[in-house]
């Protein structure tokens, strides 16, 4: 006998019938807990319509049990953002104690979003393949033996393996799968509850990761927060008997291995050519290890990951015509709903990365601050991140996730308008505090509303496999933030430097010389005492110290404008991938009355 019918993209298909389903996230099993109360629906005769809303004892149980499978799964996407916020405010730390230099942080930091960019594709499928749940606690193990390694790192090298490596894949295991178990769990409103939830817990993670890394950083060491990652992924592990999953209804699907290479090379490799631009040089060499026809080899490197990402998608049609699993599931991308949530997406990820790794140079290495001062400047965006993004889960249901998101692309412009203000020589700590807090408020409200987009635009069984989208759009974005926007960083500042050398009417014509010689092997971007010293081991005049430490200085603002300017022009460019956003968090009804989980055409 033939199931009940449902709609998917404009086609009717025969499901078979469900076999009996295990709880959804949050239940407890029989009649007491029975009802989904994720979905708002009730078993016969099981549950009272509104449990949450009864009063007495049950109503207060069931709520309790409902939403704390969603406590377990926000702490690990907590824990996910944590990170990279400690980093942030530790570079001048980690600089030192291993002594390196700025853009080696900057790589590590970026590999660690590459690796979770590249692979979250195939965390997601192997969700489907192994379970959802199963993966997402087998990649808290990866992850937290990560965390141990970085915790006791003697090397850049092992810091890299640990965090940028173990952990990165660690996360690739656990986000698809955390975010399709939120979709999954809990549908209509409590839905978007959930995902302005899990904004809130990133919004808390860059809120705490500044203080908490700073304070630790300054008075202990960073290593004691990797360790505590250990804990808390100990203690989430112990709580697992709250996340569920509905048993598998079909074959077991397979990992597409070309696919994967293919996806994972073509990312790599796109991103490290971006990001090896500020030592390489986008076209003029500039100290690349090998140069192609005299050019450097950036541009080759980022148009050999644009070749193979075309043999991928090539791929990935050839096995779907045949009939075979692929890694990706190309007609998705036809969603509008979900092509403009993932773009968002990158666009988000794009701009706070690219900020939060301009910002703290500015504090630390222009200003002086050490990293748990640099925390308490950064307070303000996290908080209000934090209390946006909670907030504003109810407007998007009344305004729609479109409007939202644009007006957290206008708000987001507004601070970095006001930011670009700032940077000066002496801090002006009101003005900054204030273009934070701004700042934080558009983070906060895009954080509400993307993840329910993505997640609402797709049917259950494609959950896995967009959380692999969904993430690996964030990571991307994240990586080039890093890259894209230290390298217009470190590329203003050199093109800066050069001309006000020079131009410099104190400097001689021997110095300028040994300058532009010293900046054909590369810059960094280090305190200008840093600079005078270098200049007197040189054995230069002291007036001639004085002029090149001034043009440093000035070229580090220079150099620190061009990157959040550049912030400023990719928020703009966000607003062309917004038309397809859903106006509305109704769900629409397909044809035959079947009620869709989408959040609602675009109109």
């Amino acid at each position: 006998m033939k199931g009940p019918l449902r709609a998917s993209e404009g086609r009717v298909h025969h499901e078979p019938p469900r076999p009996s389903r295990s709880p959804v996230v949050g239940e407890a099993p029989g009649d007491f807990f029975g009802c989904d109360g994720a979905a708002g629906t009730v078993g016969a005769g099981c549950c009272p319509a509104d449990s949450a809303g009864v009063p007495g004892r049950l109503g207060e149980v069931d709520t309790m049990t409902h939403w704390r499978a969603l406590i377990v799964l926000g702490i690990a996407q907590f824990l996910m953002v944590l990170d990279t916020s400690v980093m942030n405010v530790s570079i001048s730390q980690l600089v030192e104690d291993f002594d390196t230099e700025v853009t080696a942080i900057q790589a590590v930091i970026t590999l660690y979003a590459l690796v979770m960019a590249a692979f979250m594709i195939i965390g997601g499928r192997l969700g489907d393949i192994f379970g959802r749940r199963r993966l997402f606690l087998l990649g808290l193990v990866v992850y937290g033996t990560g965390s141990a390694l970085t915790a006791v790192a003697p090397t850049l090298w092992v810091l890299t393996l640990g965090w940028s490596v173990i952990e990165g894949l660690g996360a690739a295991m656990v986000l698809p799968a955390m975010a399709a178990l939120v979709a999954e769990s809990y549908r209509g409103r409590d839905r978007a509850v959930a995902y302005g939830v899990i904004g809130g817990l990133a919004g808390a993670g860059i809120a705490v990761g500044p203080l908490l890394g700073g304070w630790v950083t300054t008075y202990l060491t960073w290593r004691l927060v990797f360790a505590g990652e250990v804990v808390v992924v100990v203690a989430v592990l112990c709580f697992h008997r709250v996340i569920t999953e509905a048993p598998r209804t079909g074959p077991r699907p397979r990992l597409d291995g070309v696919g994967a290479a293919l996806s994972a090379v073509g990312l790599a490799l796109g991103v490290l050519g971006v990001l090896q631009s500020s030592s390489w040089g986008w076209v003029q060499p500039r100290n690349p290890p090998f140069t192609v026809l005299g050019f450097a080899p950036t541009l080759f490197v980022v148009g050999a990951g644009v070749a193979v990402l075309a043999v991928f998608v090539h791929w990935e049609r050839r096995r779907d015509a045949r009939g075979a699993e692929p890694l990706v599931h190309l007609p998705l991308l036809r969603k509008p709903a979900l092509r403009s949530g993932l773009m968002s997406l990158l666009s988000q990820n794009l701009i706070l990365l690219g900020l939060f790794f301009t910002i703290p140079l500015y504090l630390q290495v222009v200003q002086g601050f050490d990293a748990f001062q640099t925390g308490l400047r950064l307070l303000p965006v996290s908080v209000t991140m934090l209390a946006a993004s909670m907030v504003a889960a109810r407007l998007g249901r009344v305004a729609g996730p479109r409007r939202v998101v644009r007006l957290a692309l206008a708000t987001l412009f507004a601070a970095i308008v006001w930011l670009l203000a700032t940077i000066d020589p002496v801090i002006d700590d009101a003005q900054f505090a204030g273009a934070m807090a701004v700042l934080g408020v558009g983070m906060g409200l895009l954080a509400s509303q993307l993840g329910n987009v993505v997640q609402s635009s797709v049917g259950e069984e494609e959950r896995s496999e967009v959380g692999g989208l969904q993430f690996t759009a964030q990571n991307l974005g994240s990586a080039l933030g890093t890259a894209l926007i230290g390298s217009i960083l470190i590329g203003a500042l050199a093109h800066a430097f050069t001309t006000q050398v020079e131009d410099h009417p104190r400097l001689s014509e021997e110095t300028r010389r040994q300058t532009g010689v010293a900046l054909e092997a590369g810059i960094t971007f280090v305190p200008t005492e840093q600079m005078r010293s270098a200049a007197e081991q040189a054995g230069l005049p002291r007036s001639e110290v004085d002029a090149l430490t001034d043009s440093y200085a000035s070229a580090q603002l220079d150099g620190l404008k061009a990157a959040i300017l550049a912030t400023g022009a990719i928020t703009l460019a966000s607003f062309l991938v917004t038309p397809n956003l859903p106006t509305r968090t109704g769900a629409p009804r397909q044809p035959g009355g079947a009620p869709s989980d989408a959040l609602g055409a675009s109109r």
